[in-house]
């Protein structure tokens, strides 16, 4: 492509101008080359024919890249182009900040804005740089994000001229700092930081001609972080304009410190100062403004209090301090007179109240200030000399003095700050702020302004080197060929400046000399530097010089130059206020050392002092001051070097206009500052190379239209935009592919744009022709389609008439018949009715007679059958005990006859010969005998045992058939009377009669128990000793070890006799004794403990004993147990007996009612009576389950007791059978009864104090919600069961200890799970609940309509729960928030990506205007992603039962935080405000709609939430061009704010080609009737996402009744008790 082809008719261009500095102007003829003019129109509609001398005039950018975000996008990259997208931004779009690169360009509106709330902060915190609109903010949290990620220190570089808003953007980045940051231990600490601020704008900063608010010195504000948290801050300040405490131009103020303190001359505090207004004072009235702002000034001075209480500077320090100040104002008013008209001498009056008041406050000698304001103190080599001073030399002392005061204190204050900000642990890494002043260039520029560009030449340099190497990096990186251009460099202008020999050398050298002057130092400087580039001499004869910095030339005048750098100060003023009274005076002049202040004497002429000092003082014993200059060039390198250290961010301010209007752009003063801040130079670098670079994917999605289909066919994107550039761009030098970007030439986008613009065109003018065909054929098809469905709806008209004509006449017929059959029908059913009434009566009336008759016999033969039978059991058994008590005696006696016998033979040997013939057999019988008796006792058991089953058998059925008597007996005061006797008498009798016999038999089985001591033991001490003294059997245990001593011995005896007998047959005795051996006598005892092994005959006779004792036990039991029955079947024959009388006085008593009374009378009182009987079935059932109870728990003692005894004896399960049997006949006693929680059928939990802590952790602090069957608000109702026992108990200290202890464990709970949804939601389920069940069994009458009346029943009767309800609310409503900012947490990372970045629909992404940065990545968090989120959350608060208003009040709040984060968002990004993505967004939106349908939450309030973005959306897509549409967005967005509305208008781009720009009479046309229509709402422009509706708690009275609550095992919860 030629050079000159862009050069077409119809391009414009850019043609400077004297007012606007450029202008636009179109090519009415295209450029040849050779031409000599361009022909041109211009925006007025004129010609012009502009020639063209060196180069043609720059291009004009396409539309769509003007309004670009980052200026080094645009295509063509020059001066206009910067300026005209800075213009239309401000004007337009009302856009104060613009990146240009790295900087960013930030113009002061001089106007407060929306954009820096909290909710802003918020909203750039964690985004990428490129993902929002420009924005302070967004480059602070690039460089917080840098530091965070690589550990390195950061720095923001602030700079611009006075009034452009440095100190304001310093503000709010350090505000994001402490903000976003927070602190890591302090917790005052970002307030610390912040309250710095006023404090150094009160005292270093005052109202200038360009700016109200200027500050005039240079501070570095770093501030430290440890672990992303803040934990200190330092300030470093440079070059404070001292000069201005003394002088102060017209229009302007000196220190807003000093009018702060005359505006609160009023404070009591202040009365002593001698303060007045600051008219009053000659070093505050020189600008003559000092009463503008004296409202504010007071107001200002409270702030400044404030903060410096919150820096920690005491109240005492705080007026010592104003004290210093008022005194310098004072010293101000100082008179000082000349003596004569030659100036020789001047003079103070010692009566001067001004002097009075500045010695008074400082607590100096007034006659010492007066003597050296006037004189000045001259040293030589032998002598002191007092030089008297003319008054204007006063004059400047006194001035110096001033400065040098202020200067102090300014310096103490930096210092103060600094160990007030400073972190004791130091920190790890930093962010700095370097607030500093701009290149400045007055029409008068003096020593200040010197040094403020030579600041400004050492930062345009680090500047240019960091842009040139940043530059150079990307294309290193992206590996595409670069050729390393040259940029301009300033360093011949520094060295100029501080080389050798340079400016500030020479200023040095001059300053030392005690001759040197301003005119002497010009020569010097024409005579070094006039052959330098940098340096020019001024033509006019004046001591001035020129330097040509890189913002332009700048002429300074030389005089003051040599006094200023000087800084001198009377070394004996100084030492007055040294030796002052006012300890911060002595602290503020003891910081430089004792040294003298002030230069080397000179030689005077003056008269020498009368008095000479008695010793010399050498001017080699002084010390020389760094001069001013010195100080600054070495805190400036000191600056340069920690700027180096640190990754540099800058930003420069642009003042817009000098009458610091609002919104007005002044085009020469903006190009100005443009060139000085170095924003042009970092645009002419990128133009160098390729200043235009998308990434592959970007370009596709914009450029897809003008890919051919072929190149589509590749997979690799790269590869397609390769292919695609080829065919576009012939020239590969216009262009390169690098790794991950396409880098273009400066005017190859705006080609490509073009080419777009065209293809996009063709398109839509295809589209039209075939849409419009399409609506001829469509009106059509309607209008025939409207013909035929006229024709079609008049026929059936005349059809559906006559249709009703017959209809009609067919009516009356149906109506008539149907009347007649209707009126026969009636009578019928009603005879019908009549009869069947009757025969129902009759029939009822038979069978209830038939039914008493069948029930009274049935009764009569099952007692008749109970009685006899147990009158034959009854004689059986006592028969069949006599016959085994009789065979037990004989059986007795013959043995102890044939034992006597038996003894008598063994002492005879022949005998025992004999015997020894048959031992075999005698043995053999002995053990057949043995066996026998075994049998004869298991018999004898198995009889025990079916006389108690029996017993039991027959208890329970003479109860059946009381409870069968009980039926049909009436329900009346004597049978209630003649029952509860009968219960009362039977459960005594039967108590009394059982525990006896229980007792009997635990001492019949202890003496059945005791064990058989073995081998020689003969004593059971030993066991006894085991026991601990302890056991309840001990007095048994004796008798029957007493008794075993004695069968012992004898045994022992018998032994012996046999051993010396039976020795010759002993091997032949062994077989057949050796099975009695192996038998073990406690297994035919029944007893659990070993015995010896039967060693002889004895030892089996003896064991026959045995066993005939154990048979008398067991006989003696048998006849006890038949005595207690037979007294108990007697009771009950009685209690039969006078049931059956009063069964019959009762028969007699119905039949009476029935002959007195009618039949339906009688049918209600016996189903009255029939439903008081039933109460008692369920009373006797309460009864019997209390006995199964009471039968657990003698089972669980008969257990312990066998424990017990288990040490000493081991019980046979047939001797322990039979207490079994006896535990499971007892009836239980009446008292309470604790048992282990299976499950709880009672209305209150049984609890003691002491339980408490156990209760919480095992339904609070350990709980673990159950299966997904099970009651999700258990929790809620174990503790109010156990509240309605301490109600019950009436110990309302118990119940609030209760509920204190279970509040404070659920917010123990929420502290540690404050992250997890499912938690938090379950506990506040929990914590409703039980709020709900204080409120619907408590006292309160509006709670009780739903209860049912077994629900009433368990009413709270002595606790007023109202104090817990209201603790209970508070907590419901601390963990609804908490709900809801756990959610919130989820929900925010993915708010943005799902709503915002998503793109559903394909294809409209390509619309989205170049220019704007922005992440070509896909979208982290889909919108399916949101909606599973959302679903989850509703899933977890119906899982957990929580009320579905309560959740539909958090599903409220959660569409709050997506809508209001959306809109914010919206506002805040300029790519969002465009027509394609408005349908996006409309798209997103109506697909959480669907979800809130398909979820059932339609009436949730979640529309009224939606409702500002979908108008928001609405407003993107509506036209906007005439006024009749702004009328109709005005109508339509009622809910969106003024501010809003207009802010999307600003921002909101049209696709190219397509819409139109909108157009600022538009703009300020809706702007107009929006205030008209709505008046002044509050100017905010974002949505207050951290704002929470108020929660309402609803009653819902819970359907489940207390006493059907059952507890799971798993809860362990064994020591509550169900009563």
């Amino acid at each position: 492509m030629a050079a000159g082809d862009p050069y077409v008719q119809g391009a414009r261009v850019w043609i400077p101008d004297c007012s606007e500095v450029w202008k636009v102007a179109e090519i009415t003829r295209s450029y040849k080359e050779g031409d000599a003019v361009l022909h041109l129109r211009l925006e007025d509609g004129s010609t012009l024919a502009y020639p063209i001398e060196f180069q043609l005039p720059p291009l004009c950018n396409p539309d769509c890249l003007s309004g670009a975000d980052d200026l080094v996008v645009l295509s063509y990259l020059h001066e206009p182009a910067v300026l005209h997208s800075l213009r239309r931004r401000f004007l337009e779009a009302n856009a104060i900040y613009t990146y240009c690169g790295i900087v960013l360009v930030a113009i002061n509106p001089y106007k407060p804005l929306p954009i820096y709330e909290e909710e802003v902060i918020y909203a750039y915190s964690g985004r990428e740089m490129g993902d929002m609109d420009p924005h302070i903010f967004a480059l602070a949290e690039e460089a917080y994000k840098q530091m965070v990620r690589f550990g390195k220190n950061q720095s923001l570089i602030i700079s611009g001229e006075s009034g452009a808003g440095k100190t304001v953007s310093a503000k709010y980045a350090m505000r994001y700092f402490t903000t976003v940051g927070g602190c890591l231990s302090d917790s005052s600490m970002e307030e610390k930081v912040l309250a710095s601020s006023p404090i150094m704008e009160a005292f270093g900063n005052a109202k200038t001609t360009r700016n109200d608010n200027s500050s005039r010195f240079g501070k570095y504000i770093e501030i430290g972080f440890s672990q992303a948290r803040v934990i200190g801050a330092t300030i470093k300040t440079y070059l404070l304009e001292k000069s201005r405490v003394t002088f102060q131009a017209k229009a302007e103020r000196n220190y807003h410190i000093f009018y702060q303190l005359c505006a609160s001359a009023t404070l009591p505090e202040l009365q002593g100062l001698g303060l007045r207004g600051a008219e009053f004072f000659h070093y505050t009235c020189q600008g003559r403004c000092a009463t503008a702002q004296s409202s504010k000034d007071a107001a200002d001075f409270e702030s400044t209090r404030n903060a410096f209480s919150l820096l920690g500077v005491p109240e005492a320090d705080q007026l010592d301090l104003f004290t210093i100040l008022a005194a310098i104002l004072h010293l101000g008013n100082v008179v000082v007179r000349g003596k004569d008209r030659r100036g020789d001498g001047c003079v103070v009056e010692p009566s001067d109240e001004a002097l009075g008041l500045f010695c008074t406050l400082l607590g100096i000698e007034a006659s010492q200030v007066t003597r050296w304001l006037c004189h000045r103190k001259l040293v030589t080599a032998g002598e002191t000399y007092l030089k008297p001073l003319s008054r204007q030399q006063a004059l400047d002392s006194r001035d110096a003095l001033a400065k040098h005061m202020y200067g102090q204190v300014f310096r103490w204050i930096v210092s103060r700050f600094n160990r007030a900000l400073r972190s004791p642990e130091g920190h790890h890494t930093s962010i700095g702020i370097l607030d500093i002043y701009g290149f400045e260039m007055f029409e008068l520029n003096s020593f200040e302004q010197f040094c403020i560009n030579y600041a400004n030449e050492k930062l345009q340099q680090l500047f240019n080197l960091h842009v040139f190497k940043l530059e150079q990096e990307e294309y290193v990186t992206e590996e595409i060929p670069w050729v390393f251009v040259d940029f301009c460099d300033n360093q011949p202008c520094i060295e100029l400046i501080e080389g050798r020999l340079g400016i500030l050398d020479l200023l040095n050298e001059e300053c030392k000399m005690p001759t040197g002057s301003d005119g002497s130092w010009a020569q010097k400087l024409y005579q070094t530097h006039l052959g330098s580039s940098h340096f020019q001499k001024p033509k006019r004869p004046t001591d001035a010089f020129i330097v040509c910095h890189f913002a332009g030339k700048v002429e300074y005048q030389c005089e003051g130059f040599v006094e200023k750098n000087r800084d001198t100060v009377p070394e004996e003023l100084v030492g007055q206020l040294r030796a002052s009274k006012s300890a911060l005076l002595a602290e503020l002049f003891l910081e430089d050392g004792d040294g003298p202040m002030s230069l080397q004497s000179r030689r005077s002429s003056g008269p020498r002092m009368a008095g000479r000092l008695s010793r010399r003082s050498l001017p080699g014993s002084q010390k020389m001051k760094k001069s001013i200059s010195s100080q600054f060039k070495a805190s400036l390198k000191k600056l340069m070097e920690m700027l180096g250290s640190t990754t540099s961010h800058y930003i420069r301010c642009i003042k817009p206009n000098d009458g610091k209007q609002p919104f007005v752009f002044d085009s020469r003063r903006a190009v100005e500052q443009l060139r000085a801040c170095g924003v042009l130079e970092t645009i002419r670098i990128s133009a160098s190379g390729y200043p235009s670079r998308w990434s592959y994917q970007e370009f596709l999605e914009r450029y897809r239209a003008l890919v051919s289909r072929e190149e589509l066919m590749s997979t690799d994107v790269k590869q397609i935009c390769s292919l695609a550039l080829e065919r576009l761009l012939q020239d590969p030098n216009k262009y390169q592919c690098g790794k991950r970007k396409v880098f273009f030439r400066a005017g190859q986008v705006a080609h490509l744009e073009e080419l777009r613009c065209q293809r996009l065109r063709a398109a839509c003018t295809l589209l039209q022709q075939h849409l419009r065909g399409w609506l001829a054929r469509r009106h059509f098809a309607r209008a025939r389609a409207a013909a035929i469905c006229l024709q079609r709806h008049a026929r059936g008209m005349l059809a559906r008439r006559f249709v009703r004509m017959l209809r009609r006449t067919r009516a009356a017929v149906m109506l008539q018949k149907t009347l007649r059959m209707v009126l026969a029908r009636r009578s019928y059913l009603c005879t019908r009715q009549a009869v069947i009434t009757i025969q129902a009566f009759a029939r009822g009336m038979f069978a209830r007679r038939l039914y008493r008759q069948m029930v009274w016999h049935q009764k009569a033969v099952v007692i008749q059958a109970a009685v006899r039978g147990w009158l034959a059991r009854s004689r059986y058994s006592r028969l069949r005990g006599a016959v085994i008590y009789l065979q037990c005696c004989y059986r007795r006696v013959q043995a102890c006859r044939e034992l006597r016998r038996l003894r008598a033979e063994a002492r005879s040997v022949e005998h025992y010969k004999q015997l020894h013939k048959g031992m075999e057999i005698k043995v053999i019988q002995l053990q057949c005998r043995l066996d026998e008796q075994a049998q004869e006792k298991q018999r004898l058991v198995e009889q025990l045992l079916g006389l108690n089953t029996a017993h039991a058998e027959e208890v329970q059925r003479l109860r059946a058939e009381i409870q069968q008597l009980k039926e049909d007996v009436a329900r009346d005061a004597q049978v209630q009377q003649l029952q509860e006797r009968l219960v009362e008498v039977e459960m005594h009798s039967v108590k009394s009669s059982l525990d006896q016999e229980a007792k009997e038999l635990r001492q019949g089985l202890e003496d059945l128990v005791q064990p058989v001591p073995e081998g020689p033991q003969p004593s059971g001490e030993v066991m006894l000793n085991r026991s601990g003294g302890q056991d309840p059997f001990e007095k048994a245990y004796l008798l029957l070890v007493g008794q075993l001593e004695a069968v012992n011995k004898e045994l022992a005896r018998t032994r012996e006799e046999l051993q010396r007998s039976r020795a010759p047959v002993e091997s032949e005795e062994r077989k057949p004794l050796s099975f009695l051996k192996r038998r073990n006598l406690s297994e035919m005892l029944g007893l659990g403990r070993s015995l010896e092994k039967v060693a002889g005959d004895d030892d089996l006779k003896h064991a026959y004993d045995a066993v005939q004792v154990a048979n008398r036990l067991l006989v003696r039991q048998l006849q006890e147990e038949k005595q207690q029955h037979d007294e108990e079947v007697e009771g009950l024959h009685l209690d039969i007996c006078s049931l059956k009388q009063l069964s019959q006085q009762q028969t007699a008593l119905l039949q009476d009612l029935q002959r007195q009374q009618g039949q339906e009378d009688l049918q209600h009182h016996v189903l009255r009576l029939k439903e008081e009987n039933w109460e008692l079935t369920q009373r006797l059932e309460k009864q019997e389950r209390t006995t199964v109870k009471l039968q657990k728990q003698l089972r669980v003692y008969v257990k312990q007791i066998q424990e017990l005894t288990g040490k000493c004896l081991h019980v046979n399960r047939d001797a322990v059978r039979p207490a079994q049997e006896l535990v499971s006949a007892v009836v239980p006693s009446r008292s309470p009864v604790v048992s282990p929680l299976a499950g709880l059928s009672q209305a209150m939990l049984a609890w003691r104090i002491e339980d408490e802590g156990r209760i919480i952790k095992a339904i609070i602090t350990d709980y673990k919600p159950q299966s997904p069957g099970a009651l999700p608000d258990l929790p809620a109702y174990i503790l109010f069961l156990c509240f309605r026992h301490a109600d019950h108990c009436r110990d309302e200290p118990r119940a609030r200890s209760l509920l204190d202890a279970a509040i404070d464990a659920i917010k123990r709970v929420m502290k540690k799970h404050s992250g997890d949804f499912d938690t938090v939601a379950l506990w506040l389920a929990n914590t409703c609940r039980l709020l709900n069940c204080l409120r619907q069994y408590g006292q309160d009458e509006r709670y009780w309509q739903e209860n049912t009346a077994r629900q009433n029943e368990h009413r709270l009767q002595n606790v007023d729960p109202q104090s817990s309800c209201c603790s209970l609310g508070v907590l419901a409503v601390q963990l609804y928030q908490q709900l809801i900012r756990t959610a919130e947490k989820s929900l925010k990372p993915m708010i943005v990506a799902a709503m915002l970045e998503s793109e559903p629909i394909q294809g409209l992404s390509s619309s989205c205007p170049p220019g704007h940065r922005r992440s070509s990545s896909t979208p982290a968090h889909p919108l399916p992603e949101l909606l599973q989120q959302l679903s989850s959350f509703q899933a977890a608060l119906e899982r957990y039962g929580l009320f579905p208003s309560v959740g539909h009040q958090a599903l409220r709040q959660l569409l709050f935080l997506i809508s209001g984060t959306t809109l914010n968002y919206l506002l805040l990004r300029k790519d969002t405000c465009s027509w394609s993505r408005g349908i996006q967004l409309r798209y997103n939106i109506s697909r959480l709609e669907q979800w809130l349908r398909a979820e059932g939450l339609q009436q949730s309030g979640a529309h009224e939430v939606l409702e500002p973005l979908l108008q928001a959306t609405q407003l993107l897509q509506v036209k906007k061009v005439t006024k009749e549409d702004a009328g109709a967005l005005c109508s339509l967005c009622t809910v969106l704010t003024p501010q809003q509305v207009v802010k999307i208008l600003r921002a909101y781009t049209p696709a190219d080609g397509l819409e139109e720009r909108i157009s600022p009479s538009f703009i300020s046309s809706v702007e107009k009737q929006l205030q008209d229509q709505y008046g002044e709402r509050p100017r905010q422009l974002l949505v207050d996402t951290s704002h929470v509706f108020p929660v309402h708690l609803p009653f819902a009275a819970s359907p489940l009744h207390l006493d059907e609550l059952r507890i799971p095992n798993t809860l362990n919860l064994p020591f509550l008790v169900g009563l």
